[in-house]
């Protein structure tokens, strides 16, 4: 059973090793209607602590040259937060470790000056000018100005198992770690959005919430989820419905894994899941993501003993961004990590080699990227060895 809450693993994990070299982060994203014009826009929020050990009375910027020349660590909280679409923008706003108040336990909460994250709930607001983005590159943002008050709503978990419950979890044993308590979740509320005002409702706001955690991210990067579905076949809302896929290679240390994903489709209350860590289903999965002039693109196929799914979606390029972190050592890795929250698709689900539905999905976010660690170099032999040998 994947359909789990577990509010312990949504609680703040920047402990220990993690504290001086870790990330912790809070992902929400959704749809809201302008209130004039009826239009649906996809928005998200994200809140970031970094490596609380090194915090200080104003944030770290690990990609400042003050920061890289005394050979500092990022520290702060980065609350993230914008749209995709023709306007598509994430803006960011900074605070030092000794300007915020985390609650470790369980359910826990962050405060910083105006902003505020729960389990339950989440308000804010940001501006960053043009001018200030441009001369703030450490900000890793663009320009814009979004404010939010809603109530959150989590519906549907999708419970990894024992890969993030509370041995691995105290170990510490993966670069990063994932859990998303709300991956089919309700939000109600307003954005005000470049001076536009969105209302969000409970039934119209296709929701997700998840968090990651860690020391690194993964290389290559794959998100997709939608709770936004359709039957192909009978053209009925799938309204109790919402699938997730996350993964890429899993790292523990310098070893990682071959490719691979956690995925689960929660199909009007039945389970079916592909999770490489229960090695008793025999999950198997094939993926491939790439991108065209114009469109990044997914294919992901998962099996099981029983089960399997095959997914195709894709996003266009206008509608998304390039999402901007940087890892607790202070590099930015990945320079062209594909975000965004509009794309389609469709989903096949079997169950023993029968078609039970192939669905149509919308409003799915999606996120692609990758970067190339170098190959470590054998060490050059001296010359006289060589002559000698």
């Amino acid at each position: 059973m994947f359909n789990r809450h577990d509010i312990s693993r949504d609680a703040c994990q920047l402990v220990g090793k993690q504290a001086r070299h870790g990330y912790d982060w809070w992902w929400h994203s959704f749809t809201g209607h302008d209130v004039e014009t009826g239009e649906p826009k996809q928005f998200f929020i994200e809140f970031f602590l970094c490596n609380p050990a090194e915090g200080r009375d104003k944030p770290v910027f690990g990609q400042s040259k003050a920061s890289r020349a005394a050979g500092r660590k990022p520290s702060y909280l980065m609350i993230k937060a914008g749209s995709w679409g023709r306007d598509a923008a994430q803006l960011h706003k900074f605070y030092g470790w000794k300007k915020i108040d985390v609650d470790f336990a369980s359910p826990f909460s962050i405060s910083a000056g105006d902003f505020f994250l729960s389990e339950s709930g989440t308000k804010g607001s940001i501006v960053v000018t043009e001018e200030d983005a441009k001369r703030n590159k450490e900000w890793m943002c663009q320009s814009g100005q979004m404010a939010w008050s809603l109530i959150i709503d989590k519906k549907v978990a999708f419970n990894v198992g024992y890969g993030a419950g509370r041995l691995f979890r105290k170990l510490q044993l993966f670069d990063m770690f994932w859990h998303a308590e709300g991956m089919k979740t309700e939000y109600r509320g307003e954005v005000i959005w470049n001076g536009r005002r969105y209302k969000v409702t409970p039934s119209k706001s296709f929701g997700y919430a998840d968090k990651n955690w860690g020391k690194d991210f993964t290389s290559p990067w794959v998100w997709l989820s939608s709770c936004k579905l359709r039957s192909e076949i009978t053209n009925r809302k799938l309204t109790g419905s919402v699938f997730d896929i996350g993964g890429g290679r899993p790292a523990i240390g310098p070893f990682a894994f071959r490719r691979k994903l956690l995925s689960a489709f929660w199909y009007e209350g039945r389970e079916f899941e592909f999770n490489f860590s229960k090695f008793w289903t025999l999950c198997r999965t094939d993926f491939e993501c790439h991108e065209t002039k114009s469109t990044v693109v997914w294919h992901v196929e998962q099996k099981t003993i029983h089960d399997r799914m095959v997914a195709d979606i894709k996003c266009r390029k206008r509608d998304m961004l390039w999402v901007n972190y940087e890892s607790p050592d202070g590099q930015k890795r990945h320079k062209r990590l594909w975000n965004g929250g509009n794309g389609t698709g469709t989903i096949e689900l079997y169950h023993k080699g029968k078609l039970v539905d192939r669905i149509h999905a919308e409003n799915v976010g999606c996120e692609y990227g990758e970067y190339f660690r170098p190959k470590p170099q054998a060490p050059k032999q001296d010359s006289r060895q060589n002559e000698q040998k």
